[in-house]
């Protein structure tokens, strides 16, 4: 499986979109790899988790029609912005790779696609958007894909996360999400099976201190995250570890990571990173 980290900042990137902290300032002046655009992932080409407003520059360098499928974790518009699907037809794209996209969502997500689409969307556009009500706790099979659904600890309208599965490979994505749920936590524990090639890990306070209400991780909570899929057999010692969707406010600088990766060691996500497992 080959991933790529399309976008790695929280919901307003960075720099923050009306920011003026010291720290936005510098990001504006430095550019580079500390410029972070909205969180999206994109799996061997055709797969994609979340669907941001950023997906527009995120197209700059891939092919975003040979997108089948695509899983959302939540409707928050950072990880959906879905007035971009009337764009997926009509004349404004032609000679696309894949003709149908399936989505896969909270009825959240659903009822998003719809009232941001309403006014503008055609009906050939339609036609090949397959919209695919799912829940937590669920097992979904598409292509070469097995995806498992967990419950994040988010907000109300049931946030899902994913363990996907592609032939003897497994990734698990945690973002958005604070302290796993015990459901999920004993969700993973039943399904079993070899421990996963990589983790996602959200890791939008970076250093600072999180507590189980929370609705996003620092590093001590994705240590504590990793601990417990340890202790159910889901990761050990091989298991990729890397951190995304950083905020601002956590000031996630070349420097500040690095730290984090000896410390830790995590491999902290850049916008257009790719890795292989």
């Amino acid at each position: 499986m080959k991933l790529i980290y399309l976008g790695t900042g929280a919901a307003e990137g960075i720099p923050a979109l009306f920011c003026n902290c010291e720290y936005c300032k510098g990001v504006r002046q430095r550019g580079g790899r500390e410029i972070r655009s909205r969180s999206q992932i994109l799996i061997d080409g055709e797969l994609g988790i979340d669907f941001p407003p950023d997906a527009f520059s995120h197209a700059r360098g891939i092919d975003l029609s040979a997108l089948k499928y695509l899983l959302v974790t939540h409707s928050h518009m950072d990880h959906f912005y879905a007035h971009d699907f009337i764009l997926r037809g009509y004349k404004y794209a032609g000679n696309m790779t894949e003709p149908t996209l399936s989505i896969y969502g909270n009825q959240e997500v659903m009822d998003v696609f719809g009232e941001c689409t309403a006014r503008e969307m055609k009906p050939d556009v339609a036609e090949n958007i397959r919209l695919c009500p799912i829940g937590a706790f669920e097992e979904i099979e598409f292509g070469a894909y097995r995806v498992y659904t967990l419950l994040a600890n988010h907000s109300s309208e049931e946030p899902l996360l994913f363990l996907i599965e592609k032939g003897d490979k497994r990734v698990l994505h945690l973002t958005d999400t604070g302290r796993l749920p015990e459901d999920s936590v004993r969700y993973l524990a039943e399904i079993g099976g070899k421990p996963v090639d990589l983790v996602t890990l959200d890791c939008t306070f970076l250093f600072a201190e999180t507590d189980a209400f929370a609705r996003h991780m620092g590093l001590d909570e994705n240590m504590r995250t990793m601990s417990r899929l340890e202790e159910i057999g889901l990761a050990d010692g091989h298991t990729k570890k890397v951190i995304t969707h950083f905020s601002h406010n956590a000031r996630p600088t070349t420097e500040a990571l690095s730290s984090a990766e000896r410390e830790y060691g995590v491999l902290a996500a850049f916008d257009g990173m790719e890795i292989e497992i």
